[in-house]
């Protein structure tokens, strides 16, 4: 049984924040959310059917859950969940909407002109359910806890969205032991840091993590049905370029990010009174 005193040694050590901290809670999920996902190939039923509602379930949703419930209790055991659902510390600036609005417009276009003629309900329904275990997974570990620790070490803000970004980005490179070639992993790291650097925006105007979660859930399926069975015509085409305008606004973005939370007043004040902040 864990004492006291170790119980609060262990919150004391994430309580200083830092981006090496980070890093390590980054790479400890990582582990373990892989060997998770390990250990349930095995068991892994004999589906064929990579389009089915169960395969999604299976090699999609239940290893995203299994890092859910990690980030869950690792945020039970430092005491951050309420925190970290809790209003913002700082404010966001209007122009930060841009960003949301991207993000928001491409995610409906792609859903909109998916061919649903050719996909069983179940199968959707189960990407549906796929995207909102990896948004809350994802944003809660690199929106939520990343952001958290660099602002307990006060960091500035652009620091803050730079490393969230970065750290969610580089999770992705994973895909290289999956087979996906050097360019294309390549590729996918840039839109996933232009994509971290909009949901950080999305956090910071919101003013609340749900929100960058719920439209992070709306990404991952509306891409790969969009992907996988386009219908026809030239809004589908538009759609499957939304990737660019993402990486566009995110890039950009960096350069207008400023502020800072005291993080000796309980990231509770926003210290710089920049007027784009």
């Amino acid at each position: 049984m864990t004492g006291s005193g170790e119980t609060n040694t262990w919150k004391r050590f994430w309580e200083r924040g830092g981006w090496w901290r980070a890093l390590i809670l980054v790479v400890g999920y990582f582990v373990l959310y892989q060997g998770a996902a390990l250990a349930l190939g095995p068991i892994a039923p004999s589906i064929g059917d990579t389009e089915s509602a169960g395969y999604v379930l299976f090699f999609f949703v239940l290893p995203i859950v299994i890092g859910g419930v990690i980030l869950i209790l690792f945020g039970l055991s430092v005491g951050w969940l309420r925190e970290l659902f809790g209003p913002q510390p700082i404010r966001g600036r209007g122009w930060m909407w841009i960003a949301v609005a991207v993000v928001l417009i491409f995610n409906v276009l792609r859903f909109a002109t998916v061919d649903y003629a050719e996909l069983d309900f179940g199968y959707v329904a189960a990407w549906l359910l796929a995207g909102l275990c990896i948004g809350f997974a994802e944003e809660v570990l690199t929106r939520g806890y990343v952001v958290n620790l660099m602002r307990k070490a006060g960091h500035p803000e652009i620091a803050v969205a730079l490393v969230s970004a970065a750290l969610f980005s580089a999770l992705h490179a994973s895909n290289l032991l999956l087979g996906q070639s050097p360019f294309a992993t390549l590729l996918q790291l840039l839109y996933t840091f232009a994509f971290g650097i909009c949901m950080y925006l999305a956090l910071r105007v919101t003013g609340n993590l749900i929100w960058p979660i719920l439209l992070h859930a709306s990404t991952d399926p509306s891409i790969f049905l969009q992907a996988a069975h386009p219908a026809d015509g030239t809004l589908a085409t538009i759609a499957g370029f939304g990737n660019i305008p993402v990486i566009l606004v995110g890039l950009l973005a960096i350069i207008f990010i400023r502020g800072r939370v005291d993080a000796t007043r309980g990231a509770a004040d926003a210290l710089s009174a920049d007027p784009v902040r």
